[in-house]
């Protein structure tokens, strides 16, 4: 007897339907799963059986041929043994086979028929909807993340309860989207903990407003790595729209809180060891690396230089275009990667070059090596780069260490320019200034009077790029939108060109700041 039950493979972080097509007739006893299976799929066989084995019924003692369609496409993991399992219970009369028509199944059994979650259920859930829609049965562990979709969604926790729901003897209660599934909580420091650094106070607020990419080079200790922690309490929330996205990104990775939407703003922060594949992406099957986990979000890596220079230039593609294709023999994969680069390096091996209070002790040809692990596309796609120095004692203990700002109403500012940008930008795809093509930096940000000589003086001086030029305006696009003006005023282009201060020719000369 011939059965066909829909389930769902995931593909980058889409779900593809797949048809499990199950044929049991006489003959030799014999279990094969044929259409590209993975090593998870094949070994389904075994949890099948004896998971309806444990289920109280017998397993058929003929000839059994799964086909996973279509069979050009690679299936991998253990989710489609809910699937199979089912078919094969319908091909043997213990399940009608209409009761089937109209559902899909996904999940992994356990050898007692119990169910277990599995990745990219968001992600399934929202292509059933697409697929007529369809009815989606799922492990009860998964029973929350399904439900943020908002399509019909029947929970199991046993194989058992699965196929009374589908005989109609014990229907299954449709899961419903879980309450509370507003903002998630935000952790981590306070600007207000940050003692001086007005200077990089200042571009890391700039940074979160309008989505720019952020460099920031100092001596050990002079506050680096706490400002980049500090950047997720001056976050917008995500939209609508993107918190479905991210929220999907993180389900197909494993890595979804509770099956809870994600309305934060998500923060990667690898350390410098991590691989190529766990940065960019990779692996059998394909899966999102911390780029695409940091999508819409904060990407922070720190000791920049001691990341592997294939890894940091494999960067540069995703930072100008928001997406990283992953092409492999066996397979091709797309996944969204627009995440805020925020990175921070010291000066030099020894971390002291161009400190006022300690000499380096690097040679000068160490300083050099060091700093060309860095290159010159790779620094140009940072489009704010600031050199922090120690802070002075008296900045720290003295009458003025209490009165930097907290995040809360730095938050409000960010938020409000954020808006205007929304506003601004409304119906074309970016939604932030960083995100503006170069047709629209050309129209929406014109330069004031006198900017013209001011720009042609940078780029002679400091030997910007055509790509840096045109970041100097967006940044300078948001630092008027801070102000709530609606046009580039002189003094924020001057601002944005100082956060140019550690481009090409400074990074590889004094890596002091530099002026116009």
């Amino acid at each position: 007897m011939f059965v066909r039950v829909l389930s769902f493979a995931l593909d980058g972080i889409t779900a593809l339907p797949v048809a499990v097509e199950v044929d049991v007739s006489p003959g030799i006893p014999q279990f094969d799963i044929v259409g590209l299976p993975d090593a998870a799929v094949r070994e389904s066989r075994e949890r099948v059986r004896a998971a309806i084995r444990n289920g109280g019924w017998d397993f058929p003692a003929q000839r059994i041929t799964v086909n996973l369609a279509p069979a050009h496409t690679r299936k991998a993991g253990a989710g489609f043994d809910l699937a199979v399992a089912l078919g094969v219970l319908s091909a043997t009369g213990h399940i009608p086979r209409e009761a089937l028509q109209g559902t899909a199944v996904v999940g992994e059994l356990a050898l007692d028929g119990s169910l277990r979650p599995v990745r990219g259920v968001l992600a399934m859930a929202l292509a059933a909807q697409g697929e007529g829609p369809l009815a989606l049965l799922v492990p009860a562990a998964n029973r929350d993340e399904a439900a943020l979709a908002g399509g019909v969604i029947f929970p199991a926790g046993h194989l058992q309860e699965a196929a009374d729901h589908l005989t109609g003897r014990t229907p299954l209660a449709r899961a419903l989207p879980p309450a509370g599934s507003g903002e998630s909580e935000r952790t981590g420091p306070d600007l207000a903990d940050v003692k001086g650094q007005a200077v990089a106070r200042r571009a890391l607020e700039v940074a979160a407003a309008g989505g720019h990419n952020l460099f920031m080079i100092g001596a050990p200790g002079a506050g680096k790595s706490l400002l980049a922690r500090c950047l997720p309490s001056i976050l917008p929330p995500l939209q609508a729209d993107e918190s479905l996205e991210v929220s999907r990104i993180h389900s197909v990775a494993g890595l979804l809180p509770g099956g809870r939407l994600l309305y934060a703003r998500p923060y990667r922060a690898p350390h410098h060891c991590a691989s190529r594949s766990a940065i960019l992406g990779g692996g059998t099957p394909l899966r999102p690396g911390e780029v695409t986990l940091a999508h819409r979000g904060v990407l922070f890596l720190d000791e920049l230089p001691e990341f592997r220079r294939d890894v940091l230039e494999g960067l540069r593609q995703p930072l100008e275009e928001g997406r990283i294709l992953l092409s492999r023999a066996h397979s091709n994969a797309s996944f969204p990667a627009r995440p805020m680069l925020v990175a921070a390096a010291n000066p030099c091996p020894c971390g002291f070059f161009g400190d006022s209070t300690r000499e380096c002790s690097c040679p000068g040809a160490s300083v050099t090596l060091y700093r060309a692990r860095l290159s010159g596309p790779l620094m140009d796609r940072f489009d704010l780069q600031v050199f922090m120095s120690p802070v002075p004692y008296e900045q720290v203990v003295g009458p003025a260490s209490g009165k930097t700002e907290p995040s809360a109403a730095i938050r409000e500012r960010v938020c409000r320019a954020r808006v205007r940008q929304l506003e601004r930008l409304r119906g074309s795809g970016a939604a932030c200034n960083a995100e503006m093509s170069a047709g629209q930096v050309r129209h929406l940000c014109r330069l004031p009077p006198g900017g013209d000589s001011l720009m042609r003086l940078a780029m002679e001086r400091m030997g910007l790029s055509l790509r840096a030029h045109d970041k100097v305006l967006k940044v300078a696009r948001t630092i008027a939108d801070l102000a709530d003006v609606d046009a580039i005023e002189l003094q924020h282009l001057a601002e944005a060109l100082q956060y140019r201060s550690l481009d090409r020719r400074n990074w590889a000369g004094s890596g002091r700041l530099g002026a116009v």
